[in-house]
Formats: C-alpha cells, structure tokens, sequence
C-alpha cells in the first residue's frame, strides 16, 4: 500500500493585510525577520533590509525607540520593496509618528503602552492610516495581576493576558489585528498558541522569542514552529536566532520546506560523511550553500561523498555531485552524465545550476 504524502489542514483565520502582504485566511504563510541595525541609521538599516529581501524576507520589522527612530521610518520606506512594521514599546507617541512615516503595521504590547487613552490614540492613527496592529505577548513581560493569578507565566496566563488586549482593541472598534504569544521555550510556547488558537479566528505570528544561537535556536524554533505548523496554526512567521538575521530567513524557508508548505530556493541533500568518504564534504557543501544563498529556483540537489553509492543514495535530486579518490562525478536523478577532475566538483555543479535555472526560466 502507498503511503500516503503528509498533509496539513490550516486553520482559517481572518485575513489582513501588511503592506500588500496578505496574513490570513490560508494566504501563503509568511516569513519575516528583524533587524539589528539602530534604526536611525538608515543607511545602515536600508542595507541590512534590502540584503534580507534578496534572501525572502517578506516582512521586517524595526526597532523605534525614540523619535529619530520612528522619523527615520519615511526615509526607509522610500528605499525598499518590502513591508515595515514598526516595533513599539511604552510610548504610545513613537507608534503614532512611525504610523505617520509611513510603517505598514505596528507592533505593541497594549499592557506596557499605558493608559487606555494613549492606547486608543493608537488604535486611532492605525484606523486612519488603514493599517493593522500585531498584539505581541511575552512570558517576559506579562502583566502582573495575570502573573500572580496563575503562580508565573503559564500559557493559560499568556492566553487571557492575549484575549484582554484582544477585547480592548475591540472595543476601540479597530478588528485588524494578529497576535503573538511568546516564551523562551518550546511547551509553553505550543500550549499558548494551541490554546489561543481555539478561541480566536485572528491571524497568529508565530516564534519562539530569544531561543538563542544557532544551533538552540534552530532546534527550538523549529521544534516550536514545526510543531504548530503541523496542527494548522500560524499564518506568519519569524525564526529568533543571536546571528545574522538572514539567517533566520533561511531556517524560516527550511521549516517550511521541511513541512511542504512552501518551497523557495534549493533543497540541499548531503551525507554526513564516514568513512568511505575520501574529499572534504564539509568544505564542498559550505561553499554551495553560500554561493546559492540568494538562489529562489527550487531544484532538490545532492552532494555526496561516495562515487559509488552517492548517486542511488540520492536519486531522488534533480541534480547531484559526488566524489573521491580524484574523480567527481556529475548525476541525475540516480544516473551518472558527467566524470571529470574532482577539484572540479563545485565549479561544474554550479554551472550545472546555472544551466537548469536557465531551462526553469524558458518553461
């Protein structure tokens, strides 16, 4: 019998729009990032967001924690392709003039913005200027009547503490909201968002916040998000890593390519070595992921350290590389079309690439 493909049922949630990047209602779930540079810098900043839109970062968001910060905001816009979000925390007069310079969404934690007066002169720009509010909890940051309530920051608390901002942004007639809920660790992370999910058809960004370095916070995020993602829930998301911000763009495409949600750029396929393996694999492989970091053709490729078995251990790759005792060799889908010198290995498979997203173009 067959096996049959995983499939994942979605979540309808109501649809919104950032910039014109649809969230909700089953539109492609979105990958979004952060960046790092003081946001007043807008040389600095332009550059750092233009390089992740190269990588597919379809939504970022800026730090505003002054009013050069939220000025800056104009000159940005005016200088890249993709939607702003403007992250405000305690002044509720740095989300109004981020509103006025033109950010696409805004990001706030209703709790820390004060009363409900400046909360409303918020929710009051937002409605002019038609753009929507993403409701970020954190277990970090929670009120303090929930957090004794519930003996910490449970995911029960950061449910209820999710639904009164909800309801106060409500009755301030403004609808165009997400919502975050976000801990530092992987159960309570999941339990939040399960939870919330059953009780609202708002959209959800979805994350793991401060999940660490590179590797906790890939295995973190990607146990986190993966999992929600699995039960249908989230229609956005955003990978926290202490790195490079491309690199949570990169790992946000992985997980969804894991899943078969969404496929952007290459699918690579490598071995872990042993001790057949007689090249440097590990060098091969790093120097082709650099080089296709910005690539969006989606091809499935293999590098391999074993001539022999390599090309049926991978015969599922459209294109793959293997090597050893000085020859490399050049297959496809299984079936080998090219020997050549083994030093060529990387230069011949990038050409090979070259070639295929030619072809890609013309079909």
């Amino acid at each position: 019998m067959t096996p049959q493909p995983f499939q994942i049922k979605r979540k309808k949630t109501r649809k919104i729009h950032i910039g014109n990047v649809p969230v909700g209602d089953f539109a492609p779930i979105a990958v979004q990032s952060m960046t790092n540079t003081h946001t007043q810098d807008v040389d600095a900043t332009v550059a750092q967001i233009q390089d992740l839109a190269k990588a597919g970062c379809e939504i970022i968001r800026v730090a505003v924690p002054d009013q050069d910060a939220a000025l800056a905001i104009k000159k940005i816009k005016e200088r890249i392709s993709i939607p702003l979000i403007a992250d405000i925390h305690f002044d509720h007069r740095l989300a109004i003039q981020a509103t006025r310079s033109g950010a696409d969404g805004l990001r706030i934690n209703p709790g820390n913005i004060g009363s409900k007066q400046k909360i409303k002169a918020v929710v009051d720009v937002a409605n002019e200027y038609n753009i929507p509010i993403r409701v970020g909890v954190n277990a970090g940051s929670l009120e303090k009547d929930l957090y004794e309530k519930y003996g910490g920051a449970t995911a029960e608390a950061m449910v209820e503490s999710a639904l009164r901002n909800i309801s106060l942004l409500e009755d301030l007639n403004f609808t165009q909201m997400k919502i975050s809920l976000k801990a530092s660790d992987v159960a309570r992370t999941v339990d939040a968002y399960r939870l919330l999910s059953e009780k609202t058809d708002l959209p959800l960004h979805v994350g793991v916040t401060e999940a660490g370095g590179l590797y906790a916070g890939i295995v973190k995020s990607s146990l986190g998000i993966g999992m929600l993602l699995s039960m249908g829930i989230g229609d956005t998301i955003r990978v926290s890593l202490t790195r490079d911000p491309i690199e949570e763009i990169r790992v946000g495409y992985e997980i969804l390519k894991a899943l078969s949600i969404r496929r952007r750029g290459p699918e690579i396929i490598s071995c872990p070595t042993c001790g057949r393996c007689n090249i440097n694999l590990f060098d091969i492989a790093e120097k082709i992921e650099k080089a296709l970091m910005f690539s969006t053709t989606p091809v499935k490729i293999a590098i391999m350290g074993c001539v022999v078995n390599g090309p049926g251990e991978a015969k599922e790759a459209d294109i793959g590389i293997a090597g050893g005792d000085g020859i490399g060799i050049l297959f496809k889908k299984g079936k080998v079309v090219k020997k050549f010198p083994q030093e060529k290995l990387v230069e011949i498979l990038l050409n090979e690439l070259s070639e295929y997203e030619a072809r890609q173009k013309t079909v």
